[in-house]
């Protein structure tokens, strides 16, 4: 997939909104966009006031940006849900959440939805009992991921250590011990970490 060169900082302080991308960072005095709440680059301090196509692919931006994705496949998760039964923008959020790598960061197991896309992508979690390493694999209710018995003995401890400060969504029950987790239902939205209006998504993407 797609990787953002540009630092995870610099593009929370672009967005105006902290988009959790550092893990412990964000919450900590170092956020950059706590010690400088500006748009960067030497311009900064000047913010223009935004047209509605403007409002639009900035709100676009920003949670394409929290999941880590291309346009290319954000888009698709957009027709996914235009031809989902329902509200569209809720549609859209429910499929995001429940890609592999976001079940993983969201069971505590991994500090960021980054560090989430790699320990999957290098093997490490099963889903229902074979290894998957698609990050952008559609978890189903019921359906357990776990970590693999190799890399519990390697990634064990620190895993814990991470998920042991990470509250659990109520749509998932987490097993620290086994380090596994369950997908008891389909991801409650009230819980979703982010504010943002998927309505103005639908909109842009309908002009």
């Amino acid at each position: 997939m797609g990787k953002h060169t540009e630092a995870k900082c610099r593009i929370c302080r672009r967005e105006g909104v902290k988009l959790f991308l550092r893990g412990d960072r964000c919450y900590s005095p170092k956020c950059a966009l706590s010690r400088r709440p500006r748009l960067p680059g030497q311009h900064g301090r000047f913010r223009r006031r935004m047209s509605l196509y403007a409002i639009r692919l900035r709100e676009k931006q920003k949670l394409k940006r929290i999941y880590g994705l291309r346009e290319e496949q954000f888009r698709r998760y957009v027709e996914w849900a235009k031809a989902f039964k329902g509200v569209t923008g809720e549609a859209l959020l429910k499929f995001l959440e429940r890609r592999l790598d976001n079940v993983v960061y969201r069971a505590g197991f991994a500090v960021s939805r980054a560090q989430a896309r790699q320990l999957v992508s290098h093997g490490h979690f099963l889903v229902n009992g074979r290894v998957t390493n698609i990050p952008s694999y559609l978890v189903e209710e019921g359906d357990i991921v776990e970590v693999r018995l190799q890399s519990k003995q390697k990634l064990g401890p620190v895993i814990r250590e991470i998920a042991d400060r990470r509250p659990v969504p109520s749509w998932l029950t987490r097993d620290l011990e086994g380090l596994r987790v369950q997908v008891n239902a389909e991801p409650n939205l009230e819980e979703v970490e982010h504010a943002v209006d998927t309505s103005l998504i639908v909109e842009y993407y309908s002009r």
